[in-house]
């Protein structure tokens, strides 16, 4: 029997120091490195690598003779960030609220007809709440109890009140119904319930409500601590900052009893057509009849429609962006940029930026918006001139990868892989704002498109999925590719009366080992998915 932490566990310890160190070394590490690192036998970490290969946590490259991590670390990384439970969800707002007040906060679930302890970060003082987990309490003298009870359907509240044995805990605790509907109708209005002493003397709490996407209650968060610091002033205070906190938990998760993979591969179909090495900046035609598309690394320009997709144009050099111009398209390049018409037909474009575009899009009318590098290193985003020079509106020390024009918001959008980083650019403002960020583990940012209920979409390169934030910056929704590196997307116009949308996907192959292309063989195909 192991009597102090970690006996019997020394091969676990061992491996996950193993795949620690492998993940801090994005060029990855041999086998006698990983040895000497880590102080261990060649012996045992030979086994150890033989073991984490077979389970695809780490992948061995045969060139380097280096290992790094497997896509099955990306798999476990991208699911527990996509689909938290309600623990998960709350983790990083209960911290947030125990950091902004110092005090012991809570999540906890309605069980039965009582509240049951889940999760709990400690506050910083010696002196302070500490329920311990899994801990029952009565629902109507709690803060999280009311929250709870406060966002539920009339009825359903109305039965559950008259059924409660009212119990007094203190001389504070509320006995009577008609108070109690009273302070649940002001608690569903301000957003948070109080705790006044209700259930220990000398001990107040402020919660609220835990809603997930499909309005449905599933359970509360709550900050607890002695009378004399969080005075009645101090929860009136708290009580908007734990109800918000509440909202971004909710926004977290999937609705329950809803089929938690609502778009899976199987809704996922390839477009007739010949694979592309790199195929990028899907653009759909102004009726929705016609979709562009670019194979960067062999320089072209596909068009898709009819159900037939043509290359139309080669170009001279790597494809950096496709502009609408009309009924034809601008190609952009690394040495400038060319006109295309749909039967092929090249001409030059207007005068174009000098220096390395990074990525260009359509804006209001007929604005383009373009981002350039650096010298220095970086990247200036502005909207194009008319004599081909950029407006700069904006600096910034990392390199942009794609730009996207949000009609709905007037927005403009920029994906940076570097930092897993969606920013938000607002024109007229200087400041950037970062709407979300993604875990390295789940895949490389790549393109953006946004639906016509203000979604923000982006593929995970190396992610096998494609992703949906909402306008504040909350992961609402993933959808699993049979590939694992989506390039970039574009959704179609919607037709009037349409209830779904149709979503172009484009691909790369060449990235791809050969190994994983026998589970991928849609690699560098053109896909379509309705949403």
């Amino acid at each position: 029997m192991a009597t102090t932490p970690g006996e019997g566990t020394g091969a676990l310890e061992k491996a996950l120091d193993v795949l620690d160190a492998i993940g801090a070394a994005p060029e990855g590490l041999g086998q006698s490195e990983l040895a000497e690192q880590l102080d261990l036998p060649r012996t045992t970490v030979y086994r150890l690598l033989a073991t984490l290969v077979a389970r695809g946590l780490v992948r061995r490259d045969p060139l380097r003779k280096v290992y790094c991590l497997g896509f099955r670390c990306f798999e476990m990384a991208r699911q527990a960030y996509a689909m938290p439970d309600l623990v998960a969800a709350a983790a990083l707002e209960l911290r947030a609220l125990r950091d902004l007040t110092g005090e012991t906060s809570y999540l906890a679930a309605l069980d039965g007809r009582e509240v049951i302890s889940l999760e709990r970060c400690d506050g910083a003082h010696s002196q302070r709440s500490a329920a311990v987990l899994g801990q029952r309490k009565p629902v109507h003298c709690t803060s999280q109890g009311k929250a709870i009870l406060s966002a539920m359907p009339d009825e359903a509240r109305d039965a559950f009140v008259r059924d409660a044995v009212l119990k007094p805990f203190t001389p504070l605790t509320i006995t009577d119904r008609r108070r109690l509907q009273a302070e649940l109708r002001i608690t569903r209005a301000r957003g948070y319930a109080i705790d006044d002493e209700e259930i220990v003397l000398g001990v107040r709490c402020v919660g609220a409500p835990v809603v997930d996407a499909a309005g449905q209650v599933r359970g509360a968060i709550s900050v607890a601590g002695p009378a004399y610091r969080l005075t009645r002033a101090r929860l009136e205070l708290l009580g908007p900052e734990v109800a918000e906190a509440a909202r971004r938990v909710g926004a977290q998760l999937q609705p329950a009893g809803a089929d938690p993979t609502p778009s899976t591969e199987a809704a996922v179909t390839a477009l007739p057509g010949h694979w592309a090495f790199h195929g990028a900046h899907p653009l759909w035609s102004a009726d929705g009849s016609r979709l562009w598309w670019a194979d960067v690394l062999a320089p072209s320009v596909h068009l898709y429609a009819s159900g037939r997709d043509r290359e139309v144009a080669t170009i001279e050099a790597p494809v950096v962006a496709l502009l609408r111009h009309g009924d034809d398209v601008i190609a952009v390049h690394e040495r400038g940029a060319q006109r295309i018409s749909a039967g092929g037909q090249l001409s030059p474009s207007a005068p174009w930026l000098s220096g390395q575009v990074l990525a260009a899009c359509n804006g209001e009318a007929d604005a383009v918006w373009a981002a350039i590098a650096l010298p220095e290193a970086g990247t200036a985003i502005g909207r194009l001139r008319s004599d081909g020079t950029l407006e700069v509106q904006w600096r910034m020390g990392e390199l942009v990868q794609a730009l996207g024009w949000h009609v709905q918001g007037r927005t403009l959008y920029a994906t940076v892989p570097g930092s897993g980083t969606i920013l938000r650019l607002q024109p007229g403002q200087a400041a950037v704002r970062r709407l979300a960020t993604v875990p390295k583990g789940s895949g490389s940012l790549s393109g953006l498109a946004f639906d016509a209920h203000g979604g923000i979409w982006t593929a995970l390169s190396d992610g096998w999925s494609v992703v949906r934030f909402t306008a504040d910056g909350q992961l609402d929704r993933v959808v699993g590719l049979p590939v694992p590196c989506a390039t970039d997307l574009a959704f179609a116009p919607m037709s009037e009366g349409a209830e779904t949308e149709k979503l172009a996907i484009t691909t790369a192959r060449h990235s791809v080992p050969l190994d994983t292309l026998a589970s991928a063989p849609l690699s560098g195909r053109l896909l379509e998915l309705t949403v």
